[in-house]
């Protein structure tokens, strides 16, 4: 397996840092992600593990920082995304990425499966992001999106805070697993979104037609 240069040095670093101010980049981390999906959090999860298991942090406290922080982010991205909600897609900008017909489909798809969807995106890079997003621009429950989110987030980190603190010793080879992980729920989420385009195409084509005035 790849080891991954230049781990060691960032953890002397965190390991230099005051309790307070770990945890705190654990918990901006782990909220950054909904803004911005490129950081990931799966590191500062497991980085903090690794701290956890060498003495300088406690794992509860990083299990809670980045649960509470991954799932308040993306409540907060929902929220908004509910509060613009329809708005959004009835702008002439819109319309031209989802039709209407196509935005009414995709409210039936989230109130008959939203729960599992959100489930299942939240462990996937990328659509972690946008399906909770959408659930929000469909106008979905508050109470039904955070319940996946929340028990999703939990689930995830804590397996992250758990392989992370039984592989600390081998840190370097833990961050290159985690890579090769990423990279492969990465491809899912690539095909899962290729798919989500595939019926976006399709769907385009099936627009009833307009009635006569």
């Amino acid at each position: 397996m790849t080891e991954v240069p230049g781990v060691q040095p960032l953890l002397d670093f965190l390991l230099a840092l005051p309790a307070v101010t770990a945890y705190a980049l654990i918990t901006a981390g782990s909220a950054l992600e909904n803004i911005f999906p490129p950081v990931p959090s799966d590191t500062f999860v497991v980085l903090g593990a690794v701290l956890a298991d060498r003495g300088s942090l406690q794992p509860l406290p990083v299990l809670l920082c980045a649960w509470i922080a991954n799932s308040g982010g993306a409540m907060v991205v929902f929220g908004l995304a509910r509060r613009r909600g329809r708005g959004v897609f009835e702008t002439r900008w819109g319309r031209r990425l989802i039709r209407p017909h196509q935005f009414r489909r995709l409210t039936r798809f989230y109130e008959r499966h939203g729960l599992w969807a959100i489930f299942f995106a939240r462990c996937l890079p990328v659509l972690r992001v946008v399906v909770p997003t959408f659930a929000g621009f469909t106008g979905l429950g508050a109470v039904r999106a955070m319940a996946p989110v929340v028990a999703a987030s939990l689930l995830w980190n804590g397996l992250m805070l758990a392989g992370g603190m039984f592989a600390s010793r081998n840190v370097d080879r833990l961050m290159a697993l985690l890579g090769q992980v990423n990279a492969w729920l990465l491809l899912v989420a690539v095909v899962l979104i290729g798919g989500i385009i595939g019926w976006w195409i399709r769907s385009r084509r099936d627009e009833p037609p307009r009635a006569s005035p």
